[in-house]
């Protein structure tokens, strides 16, 4: 018998066409060699050309799920992605700040498509009570400017996006850029120090679920023990491979293909 792997809990939303949500993280765990576990929050049809609907669980549900995984099987590491509401916001936030384990937190707000994933009247609550309990924070250009205003043109304007992001407690804040031009040039800082991430840009445009997944590859790291900057470093070299080699999938935008590694040349 084999001893467990590290575990890792994801609380987000179901995505149906598994390019992104609950799909997205677990693949991305099973490529990392850790044990994926789930709380689901919501229920989307969802397939490469967007979201046709969505429906929340019961904020009540929510807790069952999490109290169930991690009473009994444990957590070394948790990663939340969608929770529309600010029911589910504050429930999740309550319970991860009694949860001793690092907790990675996607601030979703829309979907690749362009679908609003959180009600604005969630923002407070993300801001107020769900960054706080965040070792890392992983917001794109999009949700830094929803979340706090701030619009990035420029590696200083990343670093006002950094500032404004921690200023609402997070431990780090990992700013994506990889809605800005040129390299995929991503900030991770904790106020002091600064490490800048930088990848070629490829030219695919079957890039679902990327969010879902650096997210997710950085709570497994971290719940292998690694430090916040090593296991940003490995997220993104794991993400940079699954966008180079996503697919065509459907009619619209394919996914990352997080079983890259795994691939026969």
């Amino acid at each position: 018998m084999s001893a467990a792997p590290p575990r890792v809990l994801t609380v987000a939303g179901s995505d149906s066409g598994g390019g992104a949500g609950i799909q997205a993280d677990l693949k991305t765990m099973l490529a990392l060699g850790v044990h994926g576990m789930s709380v689901i929050t919501a229920v989307t049809a969802q397939n490469s050309l967007g979201v046709q609907g969505a429906w929340e669980l019961p904020a009540e549900a929510v807790r069952a799920q999490y109290r169930s995984v991690v009473d009994d099987i444990g957590v070394q590491a948790v990663k939340t992605g969608m929770l529309s509401s600010a029911a589910l916001v504050e429930t999740v936030a309550e319970l991860l700040s009694a949860t001793d384990a690092p907790v990675v937190v996607d601030p979703v707000g829309v979907s690749k498509h362009g679908d609003a994933l959180l009600a604005a009247q969630a923002l407070e609550s993300v801001r107020t009570r769900l960054l706080p309990v965040a070792t890392v924070a992983t917001p794109n250009l999009d949700e830094v400017a929803q979340l706090t205003g701030v619009r990035v043109e420029d590696e200083d304007g990343m670093r006002r996006a950094a500032e404004a992001i921690l200023a609402h407690g997070p431990r780090w804040a990992l700013i994506k850029g990889g809605h800005y031009p040129g390299d995929a040039l991503d900030l991770l800082t904790d106020g002091k120090e600064e490490h800048w991430l930088r990848a070629p840009r490829h030219d695919n445009t079957h890039t679902h679920g990327t969010g879902c997944t650096l997210a997710s590859a950085v709570a497994s790291g971290l719940a292998k023990g690694l430090p916040v900057p090593e296991a940003v470093r490995q997220a993104k070299e794991y993400v940079t491979g699954a966008i180079e080699t996503g697919f065509a999938l459907g009619a619209g935008i394919g996914p990352v293909d997080h079983g890259w590694r795994f691939r026969t040349p």
